[in-house]
């Protein structure tokens, strides 16, 4: 593909033809693209069937379509009374709940989507698989936000949606197109594949190397330890001291808070996934704030207690810290803290099942003190938690892959479509 700079031939209405900025090389000098709001390109199909003409592997709905344009799993349930909406192969469906989630699918199959589900259907105009490129992209989904209601659960409004700016060039630069971004898409399906398989890996692999319940060995050592006998049971509260941190009263006031020169204040959000807390809080806090909350040293282990429950991060910088995570401070007994640290997410991945609370759960301190954990000696913990730091790191390496291919595909998309500010010029 080559730049191509915007060209100043008038079309017959005296307005310069729309481009993109990007062209493959063989459409450089061809005509401008035509662009029509979406409502006239394509049909937002109502057609309905009954419910008994679908199955759990036919029906869609928000809750199995999967987000950032990730496909759909098998529905859990169907619903029991109603109808729903007929969709087709190479329809696009847009889950129409909470809109920012980029839950949208293009079908290879027939079957019925649940109301919350949109069904887009590309007419002659449009190649089906280009126009599956115009709606799994952030620019439409920017697009819906714009336009959608609610502040808890945004819905997108249909009749905006079909005022949607929609660009088209000829059919043979749309299939150019289209199978550009499909390679693309290709190669992001093949990554997040391996990625998951060695998530697979690591979840399998942590549930022999740490003793089921009841037990007192696990079913996987390594083998200078074959015969090292029996992990020794104990509570944290003996094992550790630990406490949970705070943030100011009232909470949210402007004043506890600066995005320029305050301190890192650690928060749920910011503890994300395989031991790794991000780089750069959401928010930092102010010294006035500071003097109210806990500040941690770096090194500290912390966990989180609510929300997204038994999150582990061994801290890399000084912050300060608030109350939805714990704090292990000092440690009683020999301990290897990176192997700690994976034996309380292990831990954790059971007790979050039968935590208080409803859709936000919460673990509190005092239920932590009675949790029962088993420990091998220092050099066991040591190995174990070599190995899997080392296959953490890796997660780590391929998610960063997958995270370069989409940024590399959104970054495309941008520049093979014409931007909406051409039109409203």
């Amino acid at each position: 593909m080559s730049i191509k700079a915007k060209t100043t031939t008038m079309k017959n209405d005296g307005q310069p033809p729309l481009t993109p900025e990007l062209r493959f090389p063989e459409f450089r000098d061809a005509e401008g693209w035509d662009a029509d709001q979406l409502g006239e390109v394509a049909d937002f199909v109502s057609e309905k069937i009954p419910l008994g003409q679908i199955t759990l592997a036919s029906y869609v709905s928000t809750e199995n379509i999967l987000p950032d344009y990730g496909g759909v799993t098998r529905a859990s349930k169907l619903p029991t009374t109603g109808s729903v909406t007929r969709y087709r192969p190479d329809d696009t469906l847009v889950s129409n709940i909470r809109p920012y989630l980029k839950k949208v699918w293009v079908a290879d199959k027939e079957g019925g989507a649940s109301n919350d589900v949109i069904v887009i259907r590309a007419k002659q105009r449009l190649l089906k698989q280009y126009f599956s490129c115009l709606l799994k992209n952030d620019a439409f989904i920017d697009y819906v936000m714009t336009g959608a209601k609610g502040v808890k659960m945004p819905r997108g409004d249909v009749g905006s949606m079909k005022e949607y700016p929609t660009f088209y060039p000829s059919k043979p630069e749309q299939q150019k197109i289209a199978d550009c971004l499909t390679a693309v898409d290709e190669l992001i399906a093949a990554q997040t594949r391996k990625l998951d398989a060695l998530k697979t890996h690591k979840k399998g692999l942590m549930q022999r190397l740490f003793p089921c319940e009841g037990e007192t060995q696990p079913r996987l050592r390594f083998p200078e330890f074959q015969n090292a006998g029996e992990w020794k049971e104990d509570t944290l509260v003996n094992l550790a001291t630990f406490r949970r941190g705070s943030f100011p009263q009232p909470y949210g006031l402007p004043e506890w808070y600066d995005e320029d020169g305050g301190m890192p204040f650690i928060q749920v959000f910011d503890v994300g996934e395989n031991f790794r807390l991000k780089d750069k809080t959401k928010s930092k806090i102010s010294k006035s704030g500071a003097e109210k909350s806990v500040f941690i040293p770096k090194g500290t282990l912390i966990v989180t207690l609510q929300g997204s429950i038994g999150r582990v991060a061994i801290t890399h910088y000084d912050a300060y810290i608030d109350r939805t995570l714990l704090i292990f401070e000092t440690f009683r007994k020999p301990i290897e803290k990176d192997f700690f640290a994976r034996l309380i997410q292990n831990l954790f991945d059971v007790e979050k099942e039968i935590a208080p609370g409803g859709i936000i759960k919460t673990i509190t301190k005092e239920a932590l003190s009675d949790f029962k954990v088993k420990l091998p000696s220092i050099k066991e913990q040591q190995r174990i938690a070599d190995c899997l730091t080392s296959l953490d790191d890796l997660i780590a390496a391929q998610t960063h892959n997958l995270d370069t291919l989409k940024t590399h595909k959104k970054g495309l998309m941008q520049h093979v479509f014409p931007s909406p500010e051409e039109v409203e010029a």
